[in-house]
């Protein structure tokens, strides 16, 4: 008899609050018989996987979670390999397929099926909440060098500078890792002014969350740390009531002034004195 197909649902769990998960990702997980993933993130949904059999590890464990994950799925489980944010955007997918391909999976001729199930990531979640300083051109570099040599990050790091990118900053700062974000701040200033507005979220959208809206220049005076995402803007972004916004250009093509006086019919009072022409 042939063995039941097993499945891996590869979950990106969002931020971390329950209201901020997909349809689709709260479906996965309880659609999965076992629910794999770092052990803080498996007690941020522990009401929602309180009837299934969970894996959890420790940090740097991520390749021994992904071949558990995989090994449960071969005996014809649906498991669910979770990760923060989404789960392509420096979370499990990558690692996930690595493990799948090194041992020789191919979609159309394996016993697995796999599903990717994109969520909410980290610098989406912190922009949510400072405004809109993703609307024009970004990238987002990690400050991890762990896995990535620091000479890679740091051009990367000139790259978006020069090249004039809203930035979102992963992996900041940690307890032994102090530096990057001293040299990343030195980078900006380089190319970017002082008064440049910046962003620093902690903790997005959780009970513990933390949100700073400062400058370039004053960003090492606010506390940080692995779940701190920090955006930095570009020579446009401007902050203004509270928020921080990067302006696509609208404002270089058309009088939002006018049109936020009358936007049913802008062109009825072109000159601004309040008398139709």
């Amino acid at each position: 008899m042939k063995p039941t197909p097993g499945k891996l649902l590869l979950v990106g769990l969002g931020p971390g609050a329950p209201d901020q998960l997909t349809g689709r990702a709260r479906a996965a997980l309880d659609e999965a018989e076992i629910v794999v993933g770092y052990k803080s993130y498996l007690k941020l949904i522990a009401p929602l996987i309180a009837d299934k059999e969970t894996v959890g590890s420790g940090m740097r464990q991520e390749l021994e979670r992904c071949a558990e994950a995989v090994r449960l799925a071969r005996e014809g489980r649906t498991v669910a390999l979770v990760s923060s944010g989404d789960v392509g955007v420096y979370g499990m997918a990558g690692p996930a397929f690595e493990v799948l391909l090194a041992a020789g999976w191919h979609p159309d001729a394996d016993e697995i099926t796999v599903e990717s199930i994109p969520g909410v990531s980290a610098l989406n979640a912190c922009a949510a909440l400072v405004g809109a300083p993703l609307t024009h051109d970004f990238c987002a570099i990690s400050l991890s060098d762990l896995l990535t040599p620091w000479k890679v990050i740091e051009k990367r790091l000139k790259a978006a500078a020069v090249g004039d990118f809203v930035t979102a900053l992963y992996n900041p700062k940690s307890s032994k890792r102090t530096t990057q974000i001293v040299e990343a701040q030195k980078i900006f200033l380089r190319h970017r002014a002082p008064s440049t507005p910046t962003a620093i979220v902690t903790a997005a959208f959780r009970d513990d969350a933390r949100v700073v809206l400062t400058d370039l220049a004053h960003l090492l005076d606010h506390p940080m740390d692995m779940e701190t995402t920090v955006l930095i803007g570009n020579s446009r972004t401007f902050s203004q009531s509270g928020v921080m916004v990067t302006p696509r250009g609208y404002a270089d093509k058309y009088d939002l002034e006018r049109i936020a006086r009358n936007p049913a019919n802008p062109d009825a009072d072109a000159d601004g004195d309040g008398i139709p022409p």
